[in-house]
Protein backbone atom coordinates (compact mmCIF):
# COMPACT_ATOMS: atom_id res chain seq x y z
CA UNK A 1 0.00 0.00 0.00
CA UNK A 2 1.21 3.73 -1.19
CA UNK A 3 0.89 5.62 1.98
CA UNK A 4 -0.14 8.98 2.02
CA UNK A 5 0.43 10.24 5.38
CA UNK A 6 2.74 7.93 7.37
CA UNK A 7 6.62 8.02 7.39
CA UNK A 8 8.25 8.92 3.84
CA UNK A 9 11.29 6.55 4.70
CA UNK A 10 14.50 7.49 1.90
CA UNK A 11 15.60 4.65 -0.35
CA UNK A 12 17.81 3.18 2.38
CA UNK A 13 14.77 1.89 4.16
CA UNK A 14 12.55 -1.14 3.30
CA UNK A 15 8.77 -0.22 3.79
CA UNK A 16 8.35 -3.87 2.26
CA UNK A 17 6.64 -5.98 5.57
CA UNK A 18 5.27 -2.44 7.24
CA UNK A 19 1.47 -2.36 6.96
CA UNK A 20 -0.70 0.51 8.00
CA UNK A 21 -4.29 0.94 8.96
CA UNK A 22 -5.74 3.78 7.02
CA UNK A 23 -6.84 6.94 9.17
CA UNK A 24 -10.10 8.05 9.08
CA UNK A 25 -11.00 9.98 5.85
CA UNK A 26 -7.74 9.39 4.78
CA UNK A 27 -8.39 8.52 1.39
CA UNK A 28 -10.53 11.87 0.96
CA UNK A 29 -7.49 13.98 1.07
CA UNK A 30 -5.30 15.40 -0.59
CA UNK A 31 -1.94 15.79 1.23
CA UNK A 32 0.49 17.70 -1.41
CA UNK A 33 -2.15 20.02 -1.57
CA UNK A 34 -3.06 20.39 2.13
CA UNK A 35 0.81 20.59 2.79
CA UNK A 36 1.09 23.32 -0.46
CA UNK A 37 -1.73 25.58 0.34
CA UNK A 38 -0.27 25.84 4.73
CA UNK A 39 3.14 27.44 2.85
CA UNK A 40 1.70 29.16 0.44
CA UNK A 41 -0.43 31.30 2.93
CA UNK A 42 2.43 31.81 5.49
CA UNK A 43 4.58 32.74 2.01
CA UNK A 44 2.07 35.05 1.45
CA UNK A 45 1.89 36.84 4.86
CA UNK A 46 5.69 37.06 4.45
CA UNK A 47 5.39 38.75 1.03
CA UNK A 48 2.37 41.38 2.52
CA UNK A 49 4.18 42.50 5.44
CA UNK A 50 7.36 43.22 3.40
CA UNK A 51 9.50 40.08 6.20
CA UNK A 52 12.68 38.45 4.68
CA UNK A 53 12.08 35.43 5.79
CA UNK A 54 10.97 33.67 9.13
CA UNK A 55 11.91 31.27 11.10
CA UNK A 56 9.88 28.79 13.16
CA UNK A 57 10.40 27.12 16.36
CA UNK A 58 7.17 26.38 17.71
CA UNK A 59 6.28 22.85 16.56
CA UNK A 60 2.54 24.04 15.53
CA UNK A 61 3.77 26.21 13.17
CA UNK A 62 6.28 24.02 12.23
CA UNK A 63 3.71 21.60 11.49
CA UNK A 64 1.25 24.52 9.45
CA UNK A 65 4.68 25.39 7.27
CA UNK A 66 5.91 22.37 6.66
CA UNK A 67 3.55 18.94 7.99
CA UNK A 68 6.72 17.81 9.62
CA UNK A 69 6.59 17.12 13.27
CA UNK A 70 9.45 15.54 15.93
CA UNK A 71 8.84 14.94 19.21
CA UNK A 72 5.94 17.72 19.76
CA UNK A 73 5.92 18.27 23.55
CA UNK A 74 9.64 18.10 23.98
CA UNK A 75 10.86 20.57 21.19
CA UNK A 76 7.98 22.95 22.95
CA UNK A 77 10.53 23.17 25.82
CA UNK A 78 13.84 21.92 24.63
CA UNK A 79 14.62 24.18 21.23
CA UNK A 80 16.08 21.41 18.86
CA UNK A 81 14.44 21.76 15.72
CA UNK A 82 13.01 24.97 13.87
CA UNK A 83 12.81 25.88 9.92
CA UNK A 84 14.02 28.65 7.55
CA UNK A 85 11.31 30.02 5.12
CA UNK A 86 12.00 32.62 3.26
CA UNK A 87 9.73 34.91 1.22
CA UNK A 88 11.01 33.03 -2.12
CA UNK A 89 13.46 30.42 -1.79
CA UNK A 90 14.29 27.09 -0.25
CA UNK A 91 12.71 25.90 3.05
CA UNK A 92 15.13 24.29 4.86
CA UNK A 93 14.56 21.93 8.14
CA UNK A 94 16.76 22.31 11.16
CA UNK A 95 15.81 18.52 12.40
CA UNK A 96 16.93 17.00 15.80
CA UNK A 97 20.34 14.57 15.36
CA UNK A 98 19.71 11.74 13.88
CA UNK A 99 16.09 12.28 12.58
CA UNK A 100 16.51 13.65 9.37
CA UNK A 101 14.88 10.56 7.61
CA UNK A 102 11.43 11.66 9.48
CA UNK A 103 11.00 14.29 6.96
CA UNK A 104 11.98 12.40 3.85
CA UNK A 105 9.57 12.90 1.06
CA UNK A 106 7.63 15.84 2.57
CA UNK A 107 6.90 18.01 -0.62
CA UNK A 108 7.26 21.28 1.29
CA UNK A 109 11.11 20.72 2.64
CA UNK A 110 14.17 21.21 -0.26
CA UNK A 111 16.71 20.83 2.19
CA UNK A 112 17.41 19.19 6.01
CA UNK A 113 20.29 19.86 8.34
CA UNK A 114 20.88 18.80 11.77
CA UNK A 115 19.85 21.82 13.74
CA UNK A 116 22.21 23.54 15.98
CA UNK A 117 21.17 23.36 19.45
CA UNK A 118 21.70 25.47 22.68
CA UNK A 119 20.14 25.41 25.56
CA UNK A 120 21.22 24.48 28.64
CA UNK A 121 20.21 21.25 28.79
CA UNK A 122 21.98 20.04 26.13
CA UNK A 123 24.80 22.94 26.45
CA UNK A 124 25.27 23.90 30.18
CA UNK A 125 27.30 26.63 30.31
CA UNK A 126 28.27 27.28 27.11
CA UNK A 127 24.84 28.09 25.61
CA UNK A 128 25.98 31.99 24.39
CA UNK A 129 28.90 30.38 22.51
CA UNK A 130 26.08 27.55 20.66
CA UNK A 131 23.33 30.85 20.73
CA UNK A 132 26.33 32.53 18.41
CA UNK A 133 27.09 30.08 16.25
CA UNK A 134 23.18 29.88 15.83
CA UNK A 135 22.93 33.68 14.92
CA UNK A 136 26.02 33.07 12.24
CA UNK A 137 24.29 30.58 10.76
CA UNK A 138 20.99 32.67 10.15
CA UNK A 139 23.25 35.27 8.83
CA UNK A 140 24.60 32.98 6.56
CA UNK A 141 21.14 32.12 5.33
CA UNK A 142 19.71 35.83 4.84
CA UNK A 143 22.67 36.50 3.08
CA UNK A 144 22.28 33.37 0.44
CA UNK A 145 18.62 33.62 0.02
CA UNK A 146 17.22 36.98 0.97
CA UNK A 147 18.03 40.07 -0.49
CA UNK A 148 18.35 43.25 1.03
CA UNK A 149 15.39 42.81 3.06
CA UNK A 150 16.85 42.65 6.42
CA UNK A 151 13.11 41.50 8.32
CA UNK A 152 13.02 38.99 10.07
CA UNK A 153 10.08 36.68 11.72
CA UNK A 154 10.59 34.36 14.74
CA UNK A 155 7.56 33.13 16.39
CA UNK A 156 9.52 31.50 19.74
CA UNK A 157 12.77 32.44 20.63
CA UNK A 158 14.95 32.51 24.20
CA UNK A 159 17.07 35.52 25.55
CA UNK A 160 20.63 33.58 24.26
CA UNK A 161 19.15 33.42 20.97
CA UNK A 162 17.75 36.84 21.06
CA UNK A 163 20.87 38.83 21.82
CA UNK A 164 23.29 36.31 19.63
CA UNK A 165 21.01 37.93 16.89
CA UNK A 166 20.27 41.30 17.31
CA UNK A 167 23.74 42.38 19.16
CA UNK A 168 26.13 40.72 16.81
CA UNK A 169 23.95 41.66 13.27
CA UNK A 170 21.89 44.51 11.90
CA UNK A 171 18.42 42.65 11.17
CA UNK A 172 14.81 43.73 12.29
CA UNK A 173 13.24 40.58 14.36
CA UNK A 174 9.87 40.80 14.36
CA UNK A 175 7.18 38.48 15.94
CA UNK A 176 5.93 35.56 13.29
CA UNK A 177 3.50 34.75 15.73
CA UNK A 178 0.54 37.49 13.96
CA UNK A 179 1.31 36.21 10.68
CA UNK A 180 0.99 32.97 11.51
CA UNK A 181 -1.97 33.02 13.37
CA UNK A 182 -3.61 34.98 10.67
CA UNK A 183 -2.47 32.17 7.93
CA UNK A 184 -3.84 29.40 9.95
CA UNK A 185 -7.58 31.34 10.69
CA UNK A 186 -8.50 30.14 6.84
CA UNK A 187 -8.86 26.59 6.01
CA UNK A 188 -8.57 24.57 3.04
CA UNK A 189 -11.11 22.25 2.21
CA UNK A 190 -8.70 19.18 2.70
CA UNK A 191 -8.25 20.93 6.42
CA UNK A 192 -11.70 20.85 7.11
CA UNK A 193 -11.75 17.45 6.56
CA UNK A 194 -8.70 16.50 8.69
CA UNK A 195 -10.16 18.68 11.44
CA UNK A 196 -13.70 16.69 10.71
CA UNK A 197 -12.21 13.38 11.10
CA UNK A 198 -10.51 14.79 14.40
CA UNK A 199 -14.08 15.63 15.97
CA UNK A 200 -15.50 11.71 14.94
CA UNK A 201 -12.67 10.52 16.55
CA UNK A 202 -13.04 12.45 19.44
CA UNK A 203 -16.92 11.80 19.54
CA UNK A 204 -16.06 7.92 20.04
CA UNK A 205 -14.64 9.07 23.38
CA UNK A 206 -17.22 11.50 24.50
CA UNK A 207 -19.98 8.44 23.94
CA UNK A 208 -17.67 6.02 26.22
CA UNK A 209 -17.39 8.24 28.75
CA UNK A 210 -20.95 9.43 28.47
CA UNK A 211 -21.32 5.13 28.56
CA UNK A 212 -19.28 4.26 31.67
CA UNK A 213 -19.79 7.37 33.75
CA UNK A 214 -20.44 5.80 37.04
CA UNK A 215 -20.33 6.59 41.22
CA UNK A 216 -17.23 6.11 42.75
CA UNK A 217 -15.17 6.22 39.66
CA UNK A 218 -12.22 8.58 39.65
CA UNK A 219 -12.72 12.16 36.93
CA UNK A 220 -9.41 10.39 35.88
CA UNK A 221 -11.01 6.70 35.04
CA UNK A 222 -13.22 8.97 32.82
CA UNK A 223 -11.24 10.88 31.37
CA UNK A 224 -9.05 7.90 30.27
CA UNK A 225 -11.86 6.56 28.03
CA UNK A 226 -11.17 10.18 25.65
CA UNK A 227 -7.47 9.99 25.84
CA UNK A 228 -7.36 5.92 24.81
CA UNK A 229 -9.67 7.08 21.94
CA UNK A 230 -7.26 9.91 20.84
CA UNK A 231 -4.10 7.26 20.54
CA UNK A 232 -6.21 4.60 19.25
CA UNK A 233 -7.09 7.11 16.22
CA UNK A 234 -3.72 8.40 15.28
CA UNK A 235 -3.84 11.99 17.77
CA UNK A 236 -1.05 13.16 19.49
CA UNK A 237 -1.98 15.13 22.63
CA UNK A 238 -4.58 17.53 24.93
CA UNK A 239 -3.98 20.73 25.57
CA UNK A 240 -5.80 20.87 28.77
CA UNK A 241 -7.57 17.84 30.98
CA UNK A 242 -10.64 19.82 31.53
CA UNK A 243 -13.13 17.59 33.27
CA UNK A 244 -14.44 17.92 36.77
CA UNK A 245 -17.25 16.34 39.07
CA UNK A 246 -19.44 18.25 41.46
CA UNK A 247 -18.41 20.81 43.26
CA UNK A 248 -14.82 21.12 41.35
CA UNK A 249 -17.47 21.98 38.76
CA UNK A 250 -17.32 26.11 39.85
CA UNK A 251 -15.07 27.76 39.08
CA UNK A 252 -14.30 26.22 35.95
CA UNK A 253 -10.77 25.66 34.80
CA UNK A 254 -10.05 22.83 37.08
CA UNK A 255 -8.10 19.64 35.80
CA UNK A 256 -9.51 16.44 36.17
CA UNK A 257 -8.09 14.87 39.31
CA UNK A 258 -8.69 11.93 41.82
CA UNK A 259 -11.75 12.92 42.98
CA UNK A 260 -14.29 10.38 43.34
CA UNK A 261 -17.35 10.94 41.33
CA UNK A 262 -20.56 11.08 44.02
CA UNK A 263 -24.07 9.88 42.38
CA UNK A 264 -26.24 13.28 41.04
CA UNK A 265 -22.64 14.42 40.26
CA UNK A 266 -22.53 16.86 37.31
CA UNK A 267 -19.67 15.94 35.26
CA UNK A 268 -18.02 19.03 33.03
CA UNK A 269 -15.24 18.72 30.64
CA UNK A 270 -13.65 20.25 27.57
CA UNK A 271 -12.10 18.21 25.15
CA UNK A 272 -9.02 20.52 23.35
CA UNK A 273 -7.90 17.29 22.01
CA UNK A 274 -5.43 17.24 19.50
CA UNK A 275 -6.44 14.46 17.28
CA UNK A 276 -5.82 13.04 13.98
CA UNK A 277 -3.53 14.99 11.33
CA UNK A 278 -2.69 17.37 14.24
CA UNK A 279 -5.62 18.78 14.27
CA UNK A 280 -7.76 19.86 17.28
CA UNK A 281 -11.55 18.86 18.39
CA UNK A 282 -12.64 21.69 21.02
CA UNK A 283 -16.13 20.90 22.22
CA UNK A 284 -17.99 20.43 25.99
CA UNK A 285 -20.37 19.09 27.15
CA UNK A 286 -21.73 18.02 30.96
CA UNK A 287 -23.31 15.23 32.05
CA UNK A 288 -24.66 14.20 35.08
CA UNK A 289 -24.55 11.02 37.05
CA UNK A 290 -27.17 8.98 36.89
CA UNK A 291 -28.69 10.99 33.70
CA UNK A 292 -31.16 12.82 35.13
CA UNK A 293 -30.97 16.29 36.22
CA UNK A 294 -32.38 18.38 39.34
CA UNK A 295 -34.10 21.74 39.40
CA UNK A 296 -30.87 23.71 40.02
CA UNK A 297 -29.01 21.65 37.37
CA UNK A 298 -31.89 21.90 34.74
CA UNK A 299 -31.77 25.55 35.28
CA UNK A 300 -27.88 25.61 34.81
CA UNK A 301 -27.62 23.50 31.96
CA UNK A 302 -30.67 25.31 29.86
CA UNK A 303 -29.00 28.90 30.22
CA UNK A 304 -25.69 27.30 28.84
CA UNK A 305 -27.11 25.57 26.04
CA UNK A 306 -29.70 28.86 25.34
CA UNK A 307 -26.59 31.06 25.36
CA UNK A 308 -25.06 28.24 22.33
CA UNK A 309 -27.95 28.52 20.72
CA UNK A 310 -28.36 32.17 20.36
CA UNK A 311 -24.80 33.23 19.48
CA UNK A 312 -24.73 30.38 16.30
CA UNK A 313 -27.17 32.42 14.69
CA UNK A 314 -25.75 35.52 15.21
CA UNK A 315 -22.22 34.72 13.42
CA UNK A 316 -22.33 35.62 9.34
CA UNK A 317 -18.87 36.52 7.27
CA UNK A 318 -18.12 39.63 7.35
CA UNK A 319 -19.68 40.45 10.55
CA UNK A 320 -17.12 42.25 13.21
CA UNK A 321 -15.67 40.88 16.19
CA UNK A 322 -17.05 44.21 17.79
CA UNK A 323 -20.58 43.88 16.47
CA UNK A 324 -20.82 40.31 17.71
CA UNK A 325 -19.76 41.62 20.77
CA UNK A 326 -22.45 43.88 21.12
CA UNK A 327 -25.26 41.46 20.23
CA UNK A 328 -23.94 38.52 22.28
CA UNK A 329 -26.10 36.48 24.45
CA UNK A 330 -25.95 38.04 28.01
CA UNK A 331 -24.98 35.96 31.04
CA UNK A 332 -27.41 36.35 34.26
CA UNK A 333 -26.00 39.20 36.39
CA UNK A 334 -24.89 36.76 39.19
CA UNK A 335 -23.01 34.49 36.72
CA UNK A 336 -20.87 36.91 35.13
CA UNK A 337 -18.05 37.40 37.17
CA UNK A 338 -17.64 33.73 36.81
CA UNK A 339 -17.43 33.71 32.78
CA UNK A 340 -15.27 31.70 30.40
CA UNK A 341 -12.67 33.75 29.12
CA UNK A 342 -14.06 34.46 25.73
CA UNK A 343 -17.06 34.03 24.33
CA UNK A 344 -15.72 32.25 20.85
CA UNK A 345 -12.22 31.70 19.13
CA UNK A 346 -10.37 29.90 16.10
CA UNK A 347 -9.44 26.50 15.85
CA UNK A 348 -7.52 24.73 13.71
CA UNK A 349 -4.14 22.92 14.91
CA UNK A 350 -5.10 23.94 18.14
CA UNK A 351 -6.65 27.03 19.54
CA UNK A 352 -5.97 29.85 17.46
CA UNK A 353 -6.73 33.34 16.58
CA UNK A 354 -9.54 35.37 16.75
CA UNK A 355 -10.49 35.75 20.40
CA UNK A 356 -13.68 37.32 20.98
CA UNK A 357 -13.52 38.45 24.64
CA UNK A 358 -16.48 39.15 27.03
CA UNK A 359 -16.03 43.20 26.58
CA UNK A 360 -15.68 45.65 29.28
CA UNK A 361 -17.13 48.87 28.62
CA UNK A 362 -14.98 50.60 26.54
CA UNK A 363 -14.03 47.77 24.92
CA UNK A 364 -10.45 48.13 25.85
CA UNK A 365 -9.46 44.51 27.17
CA UNK A 366 -9.32 42.79 23.84
CA UNK A 367 -9.33 43.09 19.40
CA UNK A 368 -12.56 43.46 18.41
CA UNK A 369 -11.57 44.88 15.00
CA UNK A 370 -11.53 41.69 13.41
CA UNK A 371 -14.38 40.28 11.02
CA UNK A 372 -15.57 36.33 10.41
CA UNK A 373 -14.80 35.15 7.06
CA UNK A 374 -15.55 32.21 4.76
CA UNK A 375 -13.69 28.93 6.14
CA UNK A 376 -12.65 29.79 9.60
CA UNK A 377 -13.07 27.46 11.71
CA UNK A 378 -14.51 28.90 15.71
CA UNK A 379 -16.12 27.46 18.84
CA UNK A 380 -18.81 28.89 20.87
CA UNK A 381 -18.24 28.83 24.18
CA UNK A 382 -20.20 29.01 27.44
CA UNK A 383 -19.98 28.85 31.24
CA UNK A 384 -22.36 28.82 33.51
CA UNK A 385 -22.10 28.84 37.17
CA UNK A 386 -23.71 31.43 39.96
CA UNK A 387 -20.36 32.81 41.93
CA UNK A 388 -20.46 30.96 44.90
CA UNK A 389 -22.91 28.58 43.67
CA UNK A 390 -22.54 24.69 44.02
CA UNK A 391 -21.66 23.76 40.77
CA UNK A 392 -21.38 24.71 36.89
CA UNK A 393 -22.36 24.19 33.40
CA UNK A 394 -19.79 23.77 30.56
CA UNK A 395 -21.38 23.45 26.70
CA UNK A 396 -19.23 24.80 23.67
CA UNK A 397 -19.51 23.83 20.24
CA UNK A 398 -17.64 23.71 17.06
CA UNK A 399 -18.31 25.40 13.35
CA UNK A 400 -17.19 26.03 10.32
CA UNK A 401 -18.41 29.76 8.94
CA UNK A 402 -19.54 29.50 5.41
CA UNK A 403 -21.55 31.90 3.09
CA UNK A 404 -24.42 31.42 5.02
CA UNK A 405 -23.72 31.40 8.22
CA UNK A 406 -22.40 28.99 10.70
CA UNK A 407 -22.58 25.21 9.72
CA UNK A 408 -22.34 22.54 13.21
CA UNK A 409 -19.43 20.51 12.48
CA UNK A 410 -20.01 18.52 16.10
CA UNK A 411 -22.64 15.87 15.75
CA UNK A 412 -22.84 15.00 19.34
CA UNK A 413 -26.11 16.24 20.83
CA UNK A 414 -25.87 19.79 22.95
CA UNK A 415 -28.46 18.67 25.18
CA UNK A 416 -27.01 14.23 26.11
CA UNK A 417 -27.09 14.73 29.92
Amino acid sequence: MDRKIGPKFGENYNTSNNAFKPRLFEEKINFDQLRKYRLNRVRKQLLENNIGACILFDPINIRYATDTRNMSLFTMHIISRYVFIPAEGPVILFEYPKCSHLAEGINTIDEIRDCIVWDFFSNGKNVYEKALKWAASVDDLMKQYVSENNNIAIDTLDPAGISSLKDNYKYNVVNAQNFLETARSIKSNDELICMEASLRNAEKGIHLMHENLEANMTEEELWAYLHKVNIETGGEWFDARLLSSGPRTNPWLQECGNRIIQKGDLVAFDTDMIGTYGYVADISRTFVEGGKLNDEQKKLHNLAFENIKYNEQLIKPGMTFREFAEKAWELPDNCFDNHYPCQVHGVGLCDEWPFVAYPNKDYSNGDFSGIFEENMMICIESYVGEVGGKEGVKLEDQYVVTNNGLKLMSKVPLNLI
